[in-house]
């Protein structure tokens, strides 16, 4: 391989949705584009519900139609389930947006992922899947210009471009290799779900809500209707309620159904038709989002805890806004962390509106009826943070919501990584 043939304008490692949003809206630009994903598509991955905001980035990608003509169930609402059994009101989102984007989906991740990344080969970037980033290459100021690869077989490949985007999702190679993750220490959560057929259905425009469904110590179950007649089902707590009696995840999973009435009723009916999955649901974020010739988007920057569906919305986002300002960075010739900076303010801002939210949904004193009830002026903003319309000011509904609970400080990191030559200038 010369040269020529591995010189790019921009890699991205992963292709994921962030990666392959960024991927399409790069190839949009003109931009020559490698992914390099270390597996193969279709493959299984959770985080299925979307806000509504998730829209806008698959708009601006071209994918509004192909999602529209799916077998994807439609998502008009959340509701909440009390640990007695007793169901709130749904939150229907056309009844605060007037917007298409009002209606959005419960997707099948396997289905999804590969729908973008096809999308992304389709508007021009090159995909090579079952090929793993090694390491990144850096040449004498530090810049990041390249990429080792491996393949499948074996093979080893050397990549070059001016800018490199990390895209490894949970992995989060950057964060892992240099030591940046920051664990959110008051977020120690385990996730342990599987998957039902047959499990009840709510008939109508109700069919697609996402459920949060209380248990005790603050603990929730998702229930997600999916297509095949398929629900997926997980229970959310902190790692000692859910392992204070065992370890088995079908002794767990049992007993904490029987906490919620309305999941038992629900499940009941159906029958569990895939292996329990367990994970650390460990919120984090980044110490740096960007360095020199290097940007993070998605889970390899940061990841919050999924209760009110933010994971793949924060991941199309980064991944359309961070490919904007690659752009602009290629059309300027500075690779430099610097130009980063906007990109870092906008989505430290975002996770920050949403990690506020979840603080609150956590404190055992606390309850968003209350919270409306006493501030009714605030309710606009509130759906706005639940839509996913992150990106804004909210100082009024925070300063309402600290008179309820305490709410966590910003957390300092997560912008670039100045040189020196910056910080002096800045």
């Amino acid at each position: 391989m010369n040269r020529s043939d591995n010189q790019y304008d921009v890699i991205i490692m992963g292709g994921g949705p962030a990666g392959a949003t960024a991927a399409a809206v790069l190839a949009m630009h003109g931009r020559r584009t490698l992914v390099l994903e270390k597996e193969k598509f279709p493959r299984y991955h959770i985080g299925e519900s979307m806000m509504p905001y998730c829209y806008f980035p698959l708009e601006r990608i071209g994918l509004i139609d192909k999602i529209c003509a799916s077998h994807f169930v439609k998502k008009y609402s959340v509701q909440f389930v009390s640990r007695t059994g007793k169901v709130s009101q749904p939150f229907y989102f056309f009844q605060h947006f007037d917007h298409p984007a009002s209606m959005t989906w419960q997707v099948l991740r396997s289905e999804f992922d590969l729908m973008l990344l096809e999308n992304a080969r389709e508007k021009g970037a090159e995909v090579r899947e079952e090929t793993k980033v090694k390491e990144t290459l850096k040449d004498d100021r530090g810049y990041v210009i390249g990429v080792k690869a491996e393949t499948k077989t074996g093979e080893e490949l050397t990549f070059h471009a001016p800018i490199t985007m990390d895209a490894t999702g949970r992995d989060a190679l950057t964060l892992a290799r240099n030591g940046w993750r920051v664990m959110d220490r008051r977020l120690k959560k385990i996730a342990l779900w599987t998957y039902y057929k047959g499990a009840f259905r709510d008939p109508g425009l109700d069919e697609g809500a996402t459920t949060i469904a209380y248990i005790p110590e603050k603990g929730w179950f998702w229930y997600i209707p999916l297509p095949n007649d398929i629900v997926g089902v997980g229970v959310v707590a902190e790692k000692d309620y859910l392992y204070r009696d065992t370890r088995d995840p079908h002794e767990i999973f049992q007993r904490e159904i029987r906490e919620n009435p309305w999941i038992e009723s629900r499940l009941k009916v159906g029958e569990r038709v895939d292996r329990y999955y367990v994970t650390g649901e460990f919120s984090y974020r980044g110490l740096h989002c960007a360095a020199d010739g290097l940007v993070l988007i998605g889970d390899a920057f940061a990841f919050l805890d999924p209760v009110f569906s933010s994971g793949l919305f924060l991941a199309l986002w980064s991944g359309e806004k961070a490919a904007d300002a690659v752009h602009a960075a290629l059309d300027a010739g500075d690779y430099s962390a610097a130009r980063f900076r906007d990109y870092s303010e906008m989505m430290i801002s975002g996770i920050e509106a949403m990690r506020k939210l979840i603080y609150a949904f956590y404190d055992q004193d606390f309850n968003f009826r209350e919270l409306v009830m006493k501030y009714p002026e605030i309710k606009g903003d509130l759906t706005d943070c639940l839509l996913g319309d992150l990106f804004r000011d909210f100082t009024r509904l925070f300063t309402a919501v600290g008179e309820f609970v305490e709410l966590p400080d910003p957390l300092p990191h997560g912008r670039p990584l100045l040189s020196e030559l910056c910080v002096s200038s800045s």
